[in-house]
């Protein structure tokens, strides 16, 4: 894949600090989503847990069958702008979560046998009136794929999805699929162990059912993801068990599309340079912590790569509030413009007001034309009223 070239694009033109995404290349990954859904016969949801940049809303509803969302909001934000199919799982629903979702959802999937049973039987009523709605249930196969433990669905211990020896087979009635997730960033050949390890222990359940959900962290848009292998499994898994498949990619809808701009606001000096900016990692990156993870920054180097070496840091009052260090062929200066790449993807569906600092703003680029428009600001209102 190529990463869009944000070089071209004059920083001054944007406030700060700015999340911007090409649209030209988050279209360059829905065709390759829309080829592979194409070719295989699977469904494919945009995960908007990743991305939900609802002002693009138009342009993934042209190559993709819907979306698939992690609770309520996610859910009505889906029906309401990006229309298609609307899928939600959620580790558990409340009454009125169910309420809501019955009257517009296409696919709702529990987190336990439980939670199916408490609610089948106004789920099976709102079936009645609505044939389109189905019901699945989130497995877990019990087996791990990820590195990093926090995004590791399959964990011992792990809260998401029901192992085999805690599924009620009895409970079954009235359930059309079932729904698993391991991924995390990841290529093919972890999908085609997932599935085989899946088969091996929910295998018997699969004639009883139509539809398998293969959940999301599928790499697909990135360079060197096999995806001609991806459509093959897909099509003898469909042929071998006649189910519909379905995937639920969220960052490889984003994946190369975005950046976040923003500005060095003053220099200081303890044990080494310190550049402190108008954006934050706990308000804006927390993968940043979480993970954690160095983010990319444009023509910067590791710590004395280049002759300047700086520890980055946000402007609120966390102390480990810390991008990480990095060099830099000049010394940096006050009201400098810095980019951190590859930013559109888990990082403005995390962003917080911590200290009351400001949301970076959005701006929709198109890198062919030029053509850039600020579709959102925030200020002290946004901050005000999330609290009373």
């Amino acid at each position: 894949m190529q990463f869009t070239d944000f070089t071209k694009l004059d920083l001054s033109r944007l406030p700060s600090p700015c999340f911007v995404v090409d649209e030209v290349a988050v279209e360059r990954n829905l065709r390759i989503l829309n080829h592979l859904q194409t070719a295989s016969g699977a469904k494919v949801l945009a995960a908007l847990k990743a991305f939900s940049m609802w002002s693009l809303a138009p342009l993934t509803a042209k190559y993709l069958n819907g979306t698939c969302a992690s609770g309520l909001h996610e859910a009505r934000l889906g029906f309401e702008e990006y229309g298609g199919e609307v899928h939600v799982f959620a580790a558990a629903f409340s009454q009125q979560d169910i309420d809501e979702l019955l009257t517009f959802a296409h696919h709702i999937v529990f987190n336990s046998c439980g939670q199916w049973l408490r609610f089948r039987e106004q789920c099976l009523a709102a079936q009645k009136q609505r044939p389109d709605l189905h019901f699945g249930l989130r497995i877990n196969p019990e087996h791990s794929e990820g590195a990093v433990p926090i995004y590791d669905p399959c964990a011992p211990g792990s809260r998401l999805g029901i192992p085999l020896s805690q599924l009620d087979e009895t409970a079954l009635e009235g359930i059309s699929g079932l729904h698993f997730h391991t991924l995390c960033e990841q290529g093919f050949e972890p999908l085609q162990r997932t599935v085989a390890a899946m088969e091996a222990k929910f295998g018997h359940l699969l004639p009883q059912m139509q539809w398998v959900n293969f959940g999301g962290g599928h790499h697909i848009t990135a360079d060197g993801y096999n995806i001609d292998g991806l459509i093959e499994m897909i099509q003898d898994f469909k042929q071998q068990h006649q189910v519909e498949v379905y995937l639920e990619p969220g960052e490889a809808v984003a994946i190369g599309t975005g950046i976040l701009s923003c500005e060095v606001l003053d220099i200081t000096w303890n044990h080494l340079d310190q550049a402190i900016l108008d954006t934050s990692a706990t308000c804006h990156m927390p993968d940043t912590l979480e993970m954690p993870y160095r983010p990319d920054i444009t023509d910067s180097g590791l710590p004395d790569e280049k002759s300047h070496t700086y520890r980055l840091g946000g402007l609120t009052c966390l102390a480990g509030d810390v991008i990480g260090d990095y060099s830099f062929d000049k010394p940096l200066e006050i009201g400098q413009r810095l980019v951190f790449e590859d930013m559109s993807h888990y990082t403005m569906v995390k962003t917080t007001t911590f200290n009351g600092t400001k949301l970076p703003s959005l701006a929709i680029w198109n890198s062919e034309t030029d053509e850039l428009r600020v579709v959102k600001s925030f200020g002290y209102s946004d901050f005000k009223e999330r609290l009373s």
